[in-house]
C-alpha cells in the first residue's frame, strides 16, 4: 500500500535505514523473518544514495540486569540478546550494506528511538536536510519511534514501504494504514523506485 509523494524530493534529503543489523537478519532470537526481502530494495538505494544516507544500529545491554527503569526488565527477558551472549559482531550492519559505510556515516543507540542519546538530529540540521526517507526494521517498533520522532521534530517524513520490514505482517499493515489515516499531512509513503525517480543526485 502506497500513497503516492506529495511532490519531488530535494537533492539535500537523506536516507535514514534503521538497525538492518546481522542480530535481524541471520539466526537469533530476533531475527525478522522477511528482513532478507526487503534487503535487495534497500541495497537498492543505498548503491545511489550512499553519501545520503544514515545508517541506526541498536546496541544491546551488555548483560541482563542492565537499563534504567522499564529497560531493565526488557533485559531480563531477552538474556539471548545481550551483548555478553550475543556478541558484539552481530550488532554490525547486515552484510550486503557493509559496503556503503563509508560514505554512509552510522549513528548507534540503545533506545528504539534514534532522536534520544545521540546527535542525530543537530547533524541532520546543520546539513541542511529537511526531509527523510525511512527504511529499515522494525516497521513496528524502531521505524515507528524514528517515524513518529521525527515527525514531531518537524521533518518532512518519506517511509519507503517495500524497504521496511517486521516480525509481523499484520501490524505492518497497520502501520501503514495508520499514517494514511492520521497522519496523512506529515507521513507520505510510497515504493523505493518512486522515490529514486523524484530525488536529484545533485
Amino acid at each position: 500500500m502506497a500513497n503516492g509523494l506529495k511532490d519531488g524530493i530535494p537533492s539535500s534529503a537523506a536516507h535514514l535505514c534503521i538497525d538492518m543489523q546481522r542480530m535481524f537478519v541471520e539466526d537469533t532470537d530476533w531475527k525478522t523473518p522477511w528482513a532478507t526481502r526487503v534487503l535487495p530494495v534497500i541495497v537498492r538505494l543505498c548503491e545511489e544514495k550512499a553519501e545520503r544516507t544514515c545508517f541506526t544500529r541498536f546496541i544491546p545491554a551488555t548483560r541482563p540486569g542492565e537499563g534504567r527503569g522499564a529497560w531493565r526488565g526488557y533485559w531480563d527477558r531477552w538474556p539471548s540478546m545481550t551483548l555478553e551472549v550475543l556478541g558484539e559482531r552481530m550488532t554490525d550492519l547486515a552484510l550486503d550494506l557493509q559496503r556503503f559505510s563509508p560514505p554512509a556515516w552510522i549513528v548507534d543507540k540503545t533506545l528504539y528511538s534514534p532522536w534520544t542519546g545521540t546527535d542525530l538530529d543537530p547533524v541532520l540540521r546543520r546539513s541542511g536536510v529537511d526531509t527523510l526517507v525511512i527504511t529499515g526494521a522494525e516497521t513496528d517498533v524502531c521505524v515507528l519511534a524514528t517515524v513518529l520522532g521525527a515527525m514531531d521534530l518537524g521533518y518532512r517524513v518519506v517511509v519507503a514501504t517495500d524497504a521496511l520490514c517486521s516480525s509481523s505482517d499484520e501490524d505492518h499493515d497497520s502501520l501503514i494504514a495508520l499514517y494514511h489515516r492520521r497522519f496523512g499531512q506529515q507521513i507520505e509513503t510510497a515504493e523505493v523506485d518512486e522515490i529514486l525517480r523524484v530525488w536529484p543526485s545533485k
